[in-house]
């Protein structure tokens, strides 16, 4: 977990449902951090699609990607610790990410299916529906052994995961 503590940027990830923003945010407020929301950065026309069940395609989440990085390298350049919440599914999206600060370490929290479909269908006010949350599956790349990543069980409590990870 040392690599978590030393980062310069952490990429909470995952699939829809898994915890994401709030382990972020409470990470980020841990660390002093600045806290990037992954979602509040698609466009409107990702959101839309999102909205009405259809998933995004790998093109379609590039220009996201990039906004992420680049407020994560932002925060960085400017003395910062970064926390990001981006559900950075593939192992392309997450080399995409640390294009833009390298060392990045990712934080995945890994869920099972039936939790995460039925936090996202309990969720209100949010535009990803449950249906989307299959895909959110087939599309995972779960983080390799030579990746940077640190792999959590994300059914626990915000608590318990931030006493994992922060020791």
């Amino acid at each position: 977990m040392n690599d978590l503590r030393t980062a310069p940027a952490i990429v909470v990830m995952g699939v829809a449902g898994c915890g994401k923003t709030a382990v972020g945010e409470a990470l980020a407020k841990a660390l002093g951090a600045d806290f990037i929301e992954g979602d509040r950065l698609h466009p409107p026309q990702n959101v839309a699609r999102m909205a009405r069940g259809e998933p995004l395609t790998d093109a379609l989440r590039e220009g996201w990607l990039d906004a992420i990085g680049e407020h994560i390298a932002t925060s960085v350049a400017g003395g910062r610790k970064a926390v990001a919440a981006c559900s950075a599914l593939k192992r392309g999206y997450r080399d995409r990410l640390s294009r833009f600060r390298p060392g990045i370490v990712f934080l995945y929290l890994k869920i099972d299916r039936e939790t995460a479909w039925r936090r996202v269908a309990d969720r209100k006010g949010h535009f990803m529906p449950a249906s989307l949350v299959d895909s959110q599956f087939a599309t995972l790349e779960e983080p390799a052994a030579d990746e940077r990543a640190v792999t959590v069980d994300g059914t626990r409590s915000v608590a318990g995961i931030l006493k994992e990870i922060t020791g």
